[in-house]
């Protein structure tokens, strides 16, 4: 026997914990020193969203420069730090949404609307960002954009998800709700000789 039906209301716990992954990876992008990096040595070139760095050949100190000097840098450093915060927020409406018995499906495609703002904030943030570096930072030897501005574009790629879901849930009320009643296939009649 064959039970057909959708078990998301276990399952609903998915997207808040997704939420709260693309939080982690936020937090790595903000804080790591990794958006920009020499690509081999020596490694002279280092910058975060908040300053770059560079040093001579045989230096091992660091030499850094605020990036909130430029006016691009403050607002690439702004629109991702906006999005970030709409994503905190998103984060906790949506525990609160999924802990209550009633899940107010209006509530959560709300939710599914704030999560594409905060995509577009930080898509805006992670598109200036390298325009605007390679313009106005001169940059020394060989150059990528590396692992925390990595983290940034898969903090963006998981809020996009998880808007759709969002925004495409209030379609399934009564699946996610239970309001259903299952559908019961048998492999044979003679198994099922009463459904005759």
């Amino acid at each position: 026997m064959v039970v057909c039906g959708l078990a998301c209301w276990r399952c609903r716990w998915l997207l808040p914990l997704l939420l709260g992954l693309a939080i982690i990876m936020g937090i790595i992008a903000l804080a790591g020193r990794g958006w920009l990096e020499s690509e081999s040595a020596p490694y002279v070139q280092q910058a975060s969203l908040w300053e770059s760095c560079t040093r001579g050949d045989g230096d091992l100190n660091w030499s850094c420069e605020s990036l909130m000097d430029y006016g691009w840098g403050r607002a690439a450093a702004a629109t991702y730090l906006v999005g970030f915060v709409i994503l905190v927020i998103c984060f906790a409406l949506a525990v609160i949404a999924f802990s209550i018995e009633i899940l107010r499906f209006n509530f959560v495609r709300g939710i599914g609307g704030l999560l594409f703002v905060v995509a577009a904030f930080q898509i805006i943030g992670l598109v200036i960002y390298p325009v605007k570096f390679a313009e106005e930072i001169p940059l020394t030897g060989d150059n990528m954009f590396s692992w925390a501005y990595g983290f940034g574009w898969a903090s963006t790629v998981v809020v996009i998800g998880c808007a759709f879901f969002f925004c495409c849930l209030p379609n399934w009320e009564d699946e996610v709700l239970g309001n259903i009643k299952p559908t019961y296939y048998y492999s044979s009649p003679e198994r099922a000789p009463y459904l005759n």
